[in-house]
């Protein structure tokens, strides 16, 4: 009795929310057309990609309707070039975006991405058919369905309370926090592993790059196969785990966190030169990431990625913009990172570019909280729920940062993921690339989709009593 009155009492809220939208698209129909007539759980597999996408094309054709995407890697297995076995890997350039001629294209380009033009030299972006490569596994697709007037934010509409997981918890979003947090719980299987992770810094004038490599563990043990309640993990929504492998001067330093809905991540390190591990009380929201020079904080990992109190998050709606996609560049364990980083950006060679809709997300800070980029903005893919694109702005309203999410189709998985970016600074002029799998040889990444034994994927190892056990081995 007590499922059913909690599924009736989620109808209800779903009818509830779909006749607010109606009255705001009355408002801005511009922006609300398509997804306030499909406030039902039905429309998912229909009108809407089983995810919460537009099935339809665009009115242009240029974004084709979505299909079922099928096998995309025939013939992959762990340790070859994934995009050598992509199946559009023959696609060629439809066109090239440079300094020219941008103002023709300046309505498919986000403000961060033409702060880009301006700014970096030789700038461009090679722009491909678009490719709809984004589905779920069939117990995700189910659990998404169910999540439709079920899941929930808590009082303060910024933490998740209750999903049916591993599953969307929000497919026809409503507020800005619902979208991000469909971002935060993609579909990931168990845990990912990057046994070099390979990132890089460009130099401040006259010096050199910083180059690092980390074997990186990320544990999302919810995404097991089957169907759960979130709860059930103690609302854990992630832990992760990093020892550095170089340079010299960071090598042996690591350090696990675990991240709880609602709460402030609770970071270890472990210090060799000190043999002791420390607890990190700060180490999260804009706290400078230790080795980076000063260039990356804690949440500008994977676009976004921490805790969501600081701001308020506003849903601006839907966009039509060339953001990247199908992005193998970043992952090509055969390249050489000279061929992949140039001077001043990623090589346009190495990016990928293809026209989709995404949901825009405005951040402003709070009342009451400080942020070094006071108000930032989010570009979240349709069909996946991957973040594309990020711009933070500084303290005087001005474009600072640009990021760029580069997601793949995961052959393992059968859905979509983001675990390479490059962040452009452009007040200091310099960039970074992070979580890349450049050069790395047979230590490609590897997404985990069932419990295979290995100790990353239990909650235990991501202590600081097992911190300190692995690193003075």
């Amino acid at each position: 009795m007590k499922e059913v009155t909690e599924r009736l009492e989620g109808e209800v809220s779903a009818r509830r929310v779909f006749r607010q939208l109606l009255l705001a698209c009355a408002v801005s129909t511009a922006i609300c057309s398509v997804q306030a007539a499909t406030q039902e759980p039905e429309a998912l597999g229909s009108k809407l990609t089983p995810l919460g996408g537009e099935s339809a094309a665009s009115s242009s054709g240029d974004i084709p309707a979505w299909a079922q995407p099928g096998q995309q890697g025939a013939g992959w297995s762990y340790g070859q070039v994934r995009g050598e076995h992509w199946k559009f890997k023959g696609d060629k350039p439809l066109y090239s975006i440079d300094a020219n001629n941008v103002t023709q294209h300046a309505s498919k380009l986000s403000p961060g991405q033409l702060e880009l033009f301006k700014k970096v030299p030789g700038y461009r972006m090679d722009v491909y058919p678009t490719r709809r490569t984004c589905s779920a596994p069939d117990f995700v697709i189910e659990n998404t369905r169910q999540n439709v007037g079920f899941a929930k934010l808590d009082a303060a509409g910024v933490a998740l309370e209750e999903a049916h997981v591993p599953g969307i918890p929000f497919p026809m979003p409503s507020t800005g926090a619902e979208v991000m947090w469909n971002m935060k719980m993609r579909y990931r299987g168990v845990g990912v592993e990057i046994p070099r992770s390979i990132s890089g810094i460009s130099p401040r004038k006259g010096g050199e790059w910083l180059r690092q490599s980390t074997d990186t563990f990320f544990l999302t043990p919810w995404g097991k196969k089957g169907s759960a309640l979130f709860s059930s993990y103690g609302r854990l929504e992630n832990a992760t785990f990093f020892n550095y492998l170089e340079p010299a001067a960071l090598a042996g330093q690591s350090a696990v966190q675990t991240a709880v809905a609602g709460e402030q991540a609770t970071t270890f390190y472990y210090f060799p030169g000190q043999r002791r591990v420390r607890r990190m009380p700060s180490y999260s929201y804009d706290a400078p990431q230790i080795g980076l020079d000063n260039q990356y904080t804690v949440d500008e990992a994977n676009i976004f990625f921490g805790t969501m109190d600081r701001f308020d998050w506003k849903l601006i709606g839907k966009q039509e913009l060339l953001v990247p996609y199908n992005d193998f560049g970043a992952y090509d364990t055969a390249a050489k990172v000279e061929a992949f980083a140039g001077n001043d950006s990623i090589s346009p060679q190495s990016r990928r570019y293809e026209l989709h809709r995404v949901w825009v997300v405005e951040a402003n800070v709070r009342q009451g909280m400080r942020h070094q980029a006071p108000k930032r903005m989010f570009y979240i893919d349709e069909d996946s729920w991957n973040p594309l694109l990020a711009v933070d702005f500084d303290k005087q309203g001005q474009i600072w940062k640009v990021r760029e999410g580069f997601s793949i189709p995961v052959f393992e998985t059968g859905a979509c993921d983001v675990q390479a970016q490059v962040q452009y600074n452009l007040a200091e002029g310099r960039y970074l690339f992070d979580m890349t799998s450049i050069g790395a040889g047979k230590n490609d990444i590897r997404w985990i989709t069932e419990d295979s034994g290995n100790p990353r994927l239990k909650r235990d190892f991501f202590t600081s009593d097992n911190l300190r056990a692995i690193s003075e081995r």
